[in-house]
């Protein structure tokens, strides 16, 4: 099972082709599939001639809603420090289940910002998932709860921590602390090791 995934929103009605224009209604569905949630985006003409019909009343119908299509803003300058969202995007794009925790912990973040909303909480092999809706593009993102106990609560939020500060790709760590110093003795295997705080700076 995908522990989460973007599910992004469509430019255009996935029942009639027709693009949606700026503040034009439309319906979001959710069905449940073998690997995950797959949506279908429709308009609201589209979405009021098939309900009726009993259309969308197929298995593995999860959830629906409305909103409304805006047209999506131009992207920030990339040459900055990771914001939550831009981080979360990156983290759900390699779908590394060591970066799961911090996901979720990115998701909820967002969450109180307002940037995103949950829409659906799902119970799939025991686990919950919680499916966030982006305020202004409408993407959707599905993320699992890892389940944290109180005393991982500080590991990941340091975790969290760095990868804002550094992105995905941190600067090496420095190695000359463990290299000898020009002109200065060899340290003896027998003593005691130097602190490390005199040896930094």
């Amino acid at each position: 099972m995908i522990e989460w995934n973007i599910q992004l929103r469509a430019h255009a009605c996935q029942a009639c082709t027709r693009p949606f224009s700026p503040k034009q209604t439309y319906h979001t569905l959710l069905f449940e599939e073998n690997v995950g949630y797959a949506r279908f985006d429709v308009c609201e003409a589209c979405w009021t001639a098939q309900s009726s019909q009993g259309t969308f009343a197929r298995p593995g119908f999860v959830s629906h809603w409305q909103g409304v299509f805006d047209l999506p803003q131009v992207p920030p300058d990339p040459i900055q420090r990771a914001t939550a969202e831009t981080l979360l995007r990156q983290l759900v794009e390699l779908n590394d289940p060591k970066h799961g925790a911090a996901c979720f912990i990115l998701a909820v973040m967002l969450e109180r910002k307002r940037l995103l909303k949950v829409r659906e909480q799902t119970l799939r092999d025991g686990r919950r998932t919680f499916l966030y809706e982006h305020a202004q593009t409408g993407d959707l993102f599905a993320i699992t709860d890892p389940a944290l106990q109180l005393d991982q609560l500080e590991e990941v939020q340091r975790d969290v921590a760095r990868l804002l500060e550094h992105g995905l790709n941190p600067p090496p760590t420095p190695t000359s602390a463990s290299e000898p110093v020009a002109g200065a003795p060899p340290a003896d295997p027998e003593g005691p090791q130097s602190n490390p705080r005199a040896t930094a700076g």
